[in-house]
């Protein structure tokens, strides 16, 4: 049978194993080798990040590309440097992405930065080295691969929170699992911080993957540890985390087409996005009645 969040969360060991044990049964590779393909998602991961905070060339469609160097050279008034990091490094990789380049789609390109941003963030931070990074990521795949059998995860099916819900609930179970959490702690935070994303909808200004989803990603890959934290400190989900996702899939069967990618409500059909559209494609979005 395949693994369900409650068999993770009953694991006497790390939820990870559980994981990759699965995939190596499904797969027949050896295990050295899915950890070396691993290593490299993490490498393409950092090399992102490092390539985002530094460039400020404009994206494809010129909304974005300036956002995570801005955020990343400016002053941090707050004096927390976990919290603009995490920032910083998320909106690196989605602004890479808006611009071309090179990416680890986790799940989706649209919600790329959200667990690079949180577990290198997190990992930075602490002075962990990225090999210890090597079995979450492995555990934010299971999550996503779980997670994918109750419904799509893209923004076309399931509105955002079936994109960024999902790497969320990734990164916070990488997360928590990086800090030493049990399978239990892990699963939980997971299933925190997908909760606390229903509802959301994909609505990119002129189908663009750049507004809101470059900023979306900064703000949830903080979502992310604050789910993370939780969990570490003992919260656990009211609802069993297999449920939280049964309802993710419920809601996105509930939202209008407006709501779900097409570029027809919400923030893409906002006077000003309606303007920027019209001198991008020629033409205003065909918003549907849920934007007025």
């Amino acid at each position: 049978m395949p693994l369900t969040l409650a068999d993770l969360e009953k694991a006497e060991g790390p939820a990870s194993e559980l994981v990759l044990a699965e995939e190596l049964e499904e797969t027949g590779q050896k295990r050295d080798f899915l950890l070396e393909v691993m290593r490299e998602r993490l490498k393409v991961m950092r090399e992102a990040i490092a390539r985002g905070i530094k460039s400020d060339e404009p994206s494809v469609a010129g909304m974005v590309g300036w956002n995570a160097k801005t955020l990343w050279e400016a002053e941090d008034p707050l004096k927390a440097p976990l919290l603009k990091r995490v920032q910083a490094y998320a909106m690196a990789v989605n602004e890479e992405n808006a611009r071309m380049g090179r990416i680890v789609a986790a799940p989706t390109a649209g919600s790329a930065g959200t667990v690079p941003g949180a577990l290198f963030g997190v990992a930075d931070h602490l002075g962990v080295p990225d090999e210890k990074l090597v079995m979450p990521l492995v555990l934010a795949g299971g999550i996503a691969k779980i997670i994918s059998r109750q419904v799509f995860i893209a923004g076309a099916t399931g509105g955002c929170q079936a994109e960024i819900g999902s790497s969320a609930a990734m990164a916070a179970a990488a997360v928590t699992e990086l800090l030493g959490g049990s399978a239990e702690a892990s699963v939980h935070a997971a299933a925190l911080a997908l909760q606390n994303t229903l509802g959301l909808v994909c609505d990119p200004v002129g189908g663009y993957v750049e507004v809101p989803c470059v900023m979306r990603n900064g703000f949830f890959s903080v979502h992310a540890v604050s789910a993370a934290q939780q969990a570490l400190a003992g919260i656990r989900s009211f609802i069993p985390p297999d449920e939280v996702v049964l309802a993710l899939a419920k809601i996105g069967r509930l939202l209008p087409p407006e709501l779900k990618e097409t570029g027809r409500g919400g923030l893409a059909c906002t006077p000003t996005a309606r303007r920027v559209v019209k001198e991008l494609q020629g033409k205003e979005p065909e918003c549907g009645d849920s934007a007025s």
